[in-house]
């Protein structure tokens, strides 16, 4: 899930990006060091960098937050579908599996509107695979990873992994501070000015739940306050949307099933798919 330390390393790579374009083994945008962190400087740590010629940007969390309404119900919803390694290959009354055995994976067979279903275990090879499916279905063989039906008319062979899905706990949105120390106003401003186009430029940010979550300008102040100790501030407070999620495991649907029922839910017919 998402939290507030989430939010501010992404903030704290958007400011990396602007004073560093061209990564940070190459100069900053205005030639001097500049240390970007999430959190509250350190005092004599900044003085002793400020007076080297030095610039910070800490990025930090502010008590002012207010709680924004969630989807009714607080469903899941899909964030990985989960991609299968193993790979099964229908060729007339031949099934082939190929590809790499992994944990958890779902194999399923639909022959003649008939499902047969395995869960590979630790261990399986693409034999041993092959051998727990064909022992299922009357008539079956196998040799090596090749299962062979004969006399059917029509058979269906999935594969299903694990992916993950995500539900809406609370969404907050939450005040950050980021804030440029400096020893001179112009490195300050030359700073300010790409920050300012970097963390405005787009509001829709992705975190690590895959949850959809924006940010917006709210405010920015300048400080020569400190001007005794050659530090000049800026500051730039932008408020994140973002939600706080709840993440599991989802298996892939490999055998769905349709139920039909006449209007008083007296069942009719069972398909499977």
């Amino acid at each position: 899930m998402a939290d507030q330390s989430d939010v501010m390393n992404l903030l704290a790579a958007k400011a990396a990006a602007a004073v560093y374009p061209n990564g940070t083994g190459a100069p900053s945008i205005t030639g001097t060091i500049v240390k970007i962190y999430p959190g509250w400087p350190v005092p004599n740590k900044l003085q002793t960098d400020i007076n080297a010629g030095g610039v910070h940007i800490s990025i930090y969390p502010l008590p002012t937050e207010k709680k924004v309404s969630v989807t009714l119900g607080r469903p899941y919803r899909v964030i990985t579908t989960g991609t299968p390694t193993l790979v099964a290959t229908v060729s007339g009354h031949t099934v082939t599996f190929s590809g790499a055995v992994s944990t958890p994976t779902n194999v399923y067979f639909l022959i003649d509107k008939v499902g047969y279903h395995y869960s590979v275990q630790n261990g399986d090879t693409l034999t041993t695979i092959a051998t727990a499916m064909a022992i299922q279905v009357a008539g079956a063989t196998s040799v090596g990873a090749v299962v062979t039906i004969p006399n059917v008319n029509s058979i269906l062979a999935r594969t299903g992994g694990i992916g993950t899905a995500a539900r809406e706990l609370r969404r907050q949105a939450k005040d950050f501070q980021i804030t440029i120390w400096a020893p001179t106003p112009a490195l300050r401003d030359t700073i300010a000015s790409a920050l300012d186009i970097a963390l405005s430029e787009e509001s829709n940010i992705s975190l690590s739940d895959g949850a959809p979550a924006y940010m917006i300008y709210t405010r920015s102040f300048q400080s020569d306050a400190s001007e005794n100790y050659l530090v000049y501030r800026r500051d730039f407070v932008y408020t994140v949307n973002y939600a706080t999620t709840q993440t599991i495991d989802a298996a892939q649907v490999v055998a769905p099933v349709m139920h039909i029922a006449d209007t008083s839910n007296n069942p009719i017919k069972t398909i499977l798919e």
